[in-house]
């Protein structure tokens, strides 16, 4: 008996590490059947989960798709465990939490000083490395199956640029996750570029203007709550960084529950309706699970703490099939005024 599948966009929020949390769901989506994926957006760490996700299905359906997220990750974290600032060393282990700390706080001193210009002047970024490995990006600009996005900030405008299927390129990811502390600005056509998170993480009208699914799942990895105030510089700065990841995301979610109030109030003449569209919108958090993570795991690509990020987004994604998956076209499940406004 052939399986009845719904169709859903995705939204896939940039976060560094945590990105592997989005691995996780990707891997429990996929293996579940009853999910297709029509369009998938996505930011910095999410726009590298929703490239090698199109590629992989386009290559060999779902199961490709979960073995090649599975392998870039893999890779992320061999290539963390030769350049990472945080890697682990027999020394970590016995001392973890703090040496990683000093780590970070030596790290991120270092990096306030000096600009990558100056730290990192041949522009070295092993992740490019990666994500060549694993995605021929010639061949994904062919990719029919999902509809692909990627932003990124334009450093001279301050706007978001998003990327299309045959625009996609290594550039364009590495741009989406250009934080530039680190790395140098990444340029494409005459233009510099950012890290998306900036202005769009994940941003959610391409979805609503360029697909036909009308159900949107954003899958979260930067907390909107939190459970205590921060107190401590790092934490502060952690705390800075999250909500400046977030703003972006609260101000579309704003607008849809305007034009969502529009449609439902009565608002608009029969005639107009029509060009209005009433998005259903879904969610996957896990602010409880992620709030205590502090800035510098973001850094962490030891494969104990990634396999630990990609079990926690399997798990909250099979709570979100078992909860909601009926109400895929028929309503959301989210309640964006009380959740983000």
């Amino acid at each position: 008996m052939a399986v009845r599948q719904k169709t859903l966009n995705l939204a896939l929020q940039g976060g560094g590490s945590h990105g592997a949390f989005t691995w996780g769901v990707l891997d429990r989506l996929l293996e579940d059947g009853r999910i297709r994926i029509d369009g998938i957006c996505g930011t910095s760490a999410g726009a590298m989960n929703a490239i090698v996700c199109a590629y992989g299905n386009m290559q060999g359906g779902p199961e490709k798709a979960r073995e090649l997220l599975h392998d870039f990750w893999q890779k992320i974290s061999s290539a963390g465990a030769r350049y990472s600032p945080l890697r682990n060393s027999p020394f970590d282990a016995m001392f973890n939490d703090a040496v990683r700390n000093a780590s970070y706080a030596m790290f991120d001193t270092v990096t306030r000083a000096f600009s990558p210009y100056q730290l990192n002047p041949l522009n070295f970024n092993p992740l490019r490395e990666v994500l060549e490995d694993v995605v021929r990006f010639k061949e994904l600009k062919g990719c029919k199956d999902m509809r692909l996005f990627v932003c990124a900030t334009n450093v001279r405008t301050g706007k978001p640029k998003v990327f299309h299927n045959h625009e996609v390129t290594a550039d364009a990811v590495l741009a989406s996750a250009c934080l530039p502390t680190l790395f140098q600005a990444v340029e494409i056509d005459g233009e510099y570029y950012w890290d998306g998170g900036y202005v769009g993480n994940p941003p959610i009208y391409p979805l609503i203007y360029e697909t036909d699914a009308l159900d949107v799942l954003v899958v979260h990895i930067n907390p909107f709550d939190v459970p205590r105030l921060p107190r401590s510089a790092g934490d502060i700065m952690d705390r800075i960084n999250e909500i400046s990841f977030n703003s972006s995301l609260v101000s579309e979610m704003r607008a849809i529950a305007f034009v969502q109030k529009l449609i439902t109030d009565g608002w608009i003449k029969d005639e107009f309706r029509s060009q209005l569209r009433d998005m259903r919108m879904h969610a996957i958090r896990a602010d409880k699970d992620l709030a205590h993570l502090g800035l510098e795991s973001k850094l962490d690509s030891g494969w104990k703490h990634l396999s630990s990020l990609r079990d926690l987004g399997r798990a909250r994604a099979g709570e979100w099939l078992e909860t909601h998956f009926d109400a895929l076209g028929k309503r959301s499940t989210i309640d964006i005024r009380a959740d983000y406004l």
